[in-house]
């Protein structure tokens, strides 16, 4: 599910802003509101990416959120065929917006 910057602005309750590191320089965001995530999107419905870390959190700067986190999923151990660990390889980490932009 998504909601717009517009609505989360408003917004009273989010526990988490979470930036997804996707590839190399992609970036999109979600939040946690009462245990549930929901992607980001414009006014228009598309979802919010940016090419650095600095711009996603730019444009998520009005987004009243108690933490950030930024998350990854790392496919390492599917390309050296190792087995598969269940829970995957996700690196999730506590980070702030220190305002750079």
């Amino acid at each position: 599910m998504k909601k717009t910057l517009r609505e989360l602005a408003k917004h009273q309750n989010i526990d988490t802003l979470i930036i997804h590191s996707l590839d190399l320089c992609l970036y999109q965001a979600s939040v946690i509101i009462d245990n549930e995530e929901f992607y980001v999107a414009d006014d228009i419905g598309n979802l919010v990416r940016a090419h650095s870390l600095t711009d996603i959190q730019r444009q998520c700067q009005n987004i009243p959120s108690k933490s950030q986190r930024m998350r990854q999923e790392s496919a390492y151990d599917e390309m050296v065929g190792a087995p598969d660990k269940g829970d995957g390889n996700r690196l999730d980490v506590y980070i702030s917006d220190n305002k750079l932009y």
